[in-house]
């Protein structure tokens, strides 16, 4: 069984869809980022970077219990323990590892920092505004060069690139980013989205999501508190 201790934001739909996708049994332990539970103790102690999602799969590698934080490591880690959605051979399972990268390394800290200064930062800011969108839609450029001559990011079957990548695309009205311009990717992520797996990930704990934050939780995601020494 695994233990999944997450939130309805795009990271944590990368592990809901892999999860559904390779059929694992799992438990799912609501984070609410909003109210503060990233930073209780207890959490903490899976999570050290206060950060979800994260995991306990009672049956790790040898048996015992494993604890995992950081979200491409959990697919990757997803990944090995059923041997799907990553391929065995190596010149396309290295593809997906370098597009798993370009997600971690690019897409999601980007788009998110769109996110913030689009929607989120108390003053509006122009020249952070215009990096943001600006980079946002660079990427999505890269990507849809790389979807013209590719089914899906990676290679040629889907993969944990794949699962990383689309759920940041969701909010692509948020990142400046017109996707008619990006034909490539709209094909790609509405044969993403259409699969059963991928809308049964993305429905986990939807209910929770807020569309917009109190006061109380934009302190809980940008402010003062997540800098106190713990």
């Amino acid at each position: 069984m695994i233990d999944l201790y997450t939130w309805p934001t795009p990271n944590g739909h990368k592990i809901h869809i892999m999860l559904e996708e390779t059929g694992l049994p799992y438990c799912v332990h609501p984070v609410d980022i909003g109210a503060g539970d990233q930073f209780k103790p207890e959490f903490l102690k899976i999570s050290p970077n206060n950060k979800m999602p994260a995991m306990i799969d009672s049956d790790g590698p040898d048996g015992k219990p494993m604890s995992m934080f950081e979200s491409g490591a959990m697919l990757l880690y997803l990944a090995s323990k059923t041997g799907k959605f990553l391929p065995e051979n190596m010149r396309e399972r290295w593809a997906t590892l370098q597009w798993l990268m370009f997600q971690m390394g690019g897409v999601g800290p980007m788009l998110g920092q769109a996110h913030h200064f689009l929607a989120y930062a108390p003053e509006k800011i122009p020249y952070a505004m215009q990096r943001y969108s600006k980079e946002a839609n660079r990427l999505y450029g890269v990507m849809d060069r790389r979807l013209a001559e590719s089914k899906f990011i990676a290679c040629g079957e889907y993969t944990i690139a794949d699962m990383a990548i689309m759920p940041w695309l969701r909010s692509y009205k948020r990142q400046d980013v017109n996707m008619d311009e990006y034909p490539h990717v709209r094909k790609w992520f509405d044969g993403i989205a259409a699969r059963p797996a991928v809308q049964r990930g993305l429905a986990v704990l939807a209910e929770r999501r807020k569309p917009l934050m109190d006061d109380k939780a934009k302190e809980m995601l940008f402010g003062a508190t997540q800098y106190q020494k713990r």
